[in-house]
């Protein structure tokens, strides 16, 4: 059976199972086509269905909220109503609210949607403690792969991580690596051969600008809107002037926020503030942007194998690739022991670090190099903040993450990994 015949599982089902065990609306959000109605009709197929997509049914929740959730719901018992594209109404968020503050059972309602409908601060404020909200990213290579969910993280915040914990990185050459940048985490798209699925992307981000973008705010200039897309695919990983993509676009500056803000909303960008120390006067404050899916960045920039070659131009991987280990780190946070925040640092002497994983006192600070070797060198800056830098009042673990086929210690708390480790069985 081939990847596009099967389903591939995701490793959410096990939050999704507990939310829906432990709360009255379950609140599913994730980019359009990623596989979120998929997963909670395989997983809730007990319950009823609607889609927001039926033009009746909308018009019918519209004009009657209450009235047509209770009509749903009749004769449901334990079985939950499932609502597929529930950011297309304005009048849905504030109905469930009056139901789940009259009936306490669990698990009542599963929402799916592009973006989420509670964003009003009473609604959701009144639903605290009796919705869980989960994000179905992409596919994550653990998922295309069917391996366990990546543990990495929780194994670089252990007091002394050990090597031999990880099995032997799946060897791939860069031209591997190249290919699943390329082809994205889409379950039906990924699949397709280049060109196909180049412009599957590229129609994809014209439907969620003319669809998905009008639930959360009306935008005047929709134009203006995809130039500042295609302006983020080529800034990917790195820190935003908003002030010279307002020029770009010919967009005031608080418009550019505006649309950072809605392309955040709908998961097609993710945004890593920069970590302070609380020392820092010469800390850098401003955030680091990262394109969710490198298949669409690649393909909004018509990229191919060929553009990362040594005559053509290789620098532009080192960019896609950080967004790539940020995209398989974030995918595998929630199913991790604790809860970890992920941020980037930067200092006015020019130090950073790419990603930084905040565990509390506990933080572990990643490189990532787009080349088949590593040397001390590159753990300089990792060295320097945890012994002389803001790390030095905690406990920091250094990674680098690169293309070669090693596992390696570099001492003091500081490893080089392949990519692929971050798919890898990890035994705790």
């Amino acid at each position: 059976m081939t990847e596009t015949e099967t389903y591939l599982s995701r490793h959410l089902v096990v939050e999704l199972e507990e939310a829906i065990a432990s709360a009255r609306v379950v609140n599913l959000i994730g980019p359009r086509q990623v596989g979120k109605t998929t997963l909670v009709r395989d997983l809730f197929g007990h319950g009823r269905f609607i889609t927001l997509d039926d033009a009746a049914v909308l018009s019918a929740i519209e004009v009657d909220p209450e009235g047509q959730l209770a009509s749903l719901m009749q004769d449901l018992g334990q079985a939950p109503l499932i609502i597929d594209e529930a950011q297309r109404s304005k009048k849905l968020a504030l109905a469930i609210k009056r139901v789940v503050d009259t009936d306490r059972r669990k698990g009542q309602f599963v929402l799916t949607g592009s973006s989420n409908i509670f964003t009003t601060t009473d609604v959701a404020d009144s639903l605290a403690g009796r919705m869980r909200t989960l994000k179905l990213w992409p596919l994550s290579v653990a998922e295309i792969k069917s391996a366990p969910v990546s543990r990495l993280v929780d194994w670089s915040m252990q007091k002394d991580p050990n090597l031999g914990q990880i099995s032997d990185p799946e060897p791939l050459a860069r031209s591997e690596y190249i290919d699943l940048i390329l082809a994205g985490g889409f379950p039906e798209t990924r699949t397709l051969p280049l060109r196909s699925r180049q412009r599957g992307y590229r129609d994809y981000i014209d439907a969620v600008v003319e669809r998905d973008v009008a639930d959360i705010m009306p935008v005047r200039k929709p134009d203006a809107l995809r130039i500042l897309i295609d302006q983020m695919a080529a800034r990917s990983a790195q820190e935003i002037n908003t002030s010279e993509l307002a020029k770009l676009t010919k967009l005031q500056r608080v418009t550019v926020d505006q649309y950072l803000d809605i392309l955040m909303r709908l998961s097609m960008l993710t945004k890593l503030g920069a970590w302070t120390s609380g020392e820092g006067k010469r800390e850098i404050k401003q955030p680091k942007y990262h394109f969710v899916d490198s298949g669409i960045a690649c393909a909004l920039r018509r990229f191919t194998d060929a553009t990362f070659a040594i005559d053509n131009m290789p620098q532009t991987l080192g960019g896609l690739l950080e967004s790539f280990v940020v995209g398989e780190l974030q995918r595998a946070l929630p199913m991790q022991e604790a809860d970890y925040r992920l941020y980037h640092w930067r200092s006015a002497e020019q130090r950073e670090i790419d990603i930084l994983i905040d565990g509390g006192n506990h933080l572990v600070n990643v490189e990532v190099k787009s080349s088949a070797s590593v040397s001390s060198d590159d753990f300089k800056h990792l060295k320097w903040f945890a012994k002389d830098g803001p790390g030095r009042t905690k406990t920091c673990k250094g990674i680098v993450f690169y293309l070669g086929q090693e596992k390696l210690s570099f001492g003091d708390g500081n490893y080089a990994l392949p990519v692929s480790a971050l798919w890898s069985q990890v035994a705790l």
